[in-house]
């Protein structure tokens, strides 16, 4: 889906842009790559400079006066910020494509898994800067496919009869992790007779730095106690694995099984196999900011501004 859009903030008979993306998936850590395409207006233009941001459609939880409750909701974050180029004169109706080749952040959440949605909105939103006005004028679906090592996980959980329930992007952090974006995804999944006594469904987060991917279980417990019975938080447990995925000779299906073992039975042990709280919320990615987690990246910008963000006429899909 690739739509042109008139920059209402110039006014008719300004600029339009277009920004077409090369075909297939990307991966996160990879190249995302494309052409911004520039039509000038009915008068020539300066044009300052042409940015790509990367948006997501996350889910969002607002509390007041430090209550226990909160309200659920949608908001859109900008994760990634970058600028095309510097400044140049765009001549009425004059015609030009930018091309460009920018890296994607490893903690992008795949939208895919073998081709099929997750249910996950990302997208690329371009901003064009003429003469002090700003317009994010087109905005364009973005689709990432999982790294080798995350299909591997989740093709050997679902050989492990896990089914996939729902994906979504929770804004937060998760303690103890070395998350960089204001947001991870969450994976939930149903558990195969073997657990289901024991587990109302398991969670599942991936965070891929370049050289490693750590992955983090969450087990729910039906009842709202942890796993030993005294309550307080479910159990959490993270796993670190290199990038190989499928390719190497892992049997992944025997480490993930003990994963699951060790989770469900909340069976502590250190290292890279930690077990501790699960911290989200927008008090915490408050914390993990000011902690200076998000250095290099742009700042997190949550808006009420999702509309029909890719779920109905894309005409509509901007402010």
């Amino acid at each position: 889906m690739v739509f042109k859009r008139l920059l209402g903030s110039l006014g008719v008979g300004g600029p339009t842009v277009d920004t077409v993306l090369d075909p297939g998936a990307a991966r996160p850590g990879g190249t995302l790559s494309g052409r911004v395409h520039l039509v000038g207006g009915t008068v020539g233009h300066d044009v300052e400079h042409v940015a790509l941001e990367l948006v997501a459609r996350v889910e969002t939880e607002h509390r007041e006066h430090g209550e226990g409750e909160g309200v659920d909701g949608e908001g859109v974050v900008v994760f990634d910020r970058h600028i095309l180029g510097g400044s140049f004169r765009l001549a009425a109706g004059e015609e030009t494509s930018i091309p460009f080749a920018v890296t994607l952040p490893w903690e992008t959440p795949a939208t895919e898994l073998h081709g099929q949605p997750l249910g996950i909105a990302l997208g690329v939103r371009t901003e064009l800067a003429v003469a002090g006005a700003r317009d994010r004028g087109d905005l364009d679906p973005l689709a990432v496919a999982p790294l080798p090592a995350q299909e591997a996980v989740l093709e050997a959980l679902g050989g492990l009869g896990f089914g996939f329930r729902s994906a979504d992007l929770e804004y937060g952090r998760i303690g103890g992790t070395g998350q960089r974006l204001p947001f991870h995804q969450e994976i939930e999944l149903t558990p195969p007779p073997r657990y289901a006594h024991q587990v109302g469904e398991i969670e599942l987060t991936f965070l891929a730095v370049p050289g490693a991917l750590e992955v983090v279980l969450e087990a729910d417990k039906r009842d709202g106690a942890s796993l030993d019975g005294h309550g307080g938080h479910d159990a959490v447990s993270r796993f670190t694995v290199p990038h190989e995925g499928s390719a190497g000779p892992r049997d992944w299906t025997a480490l993930v099984d003990g994963w699951i073992q060790e989770l469900v039975e909340h069976r502590a042990s250190y290292g890279s196999h930690a077990v501790y709280g699960h911290e989200s919320g927008v008090g915490a990615a408050v914390m993990a900011g000011a902690a200076g987690v998000a250095v290099g990246m742009v700042a997190a910008e949550v808006v009420d501004e999702v509309g029909d963000f890719f779920e109905g006429d894309s005409e509509d899909g901007e402010d």
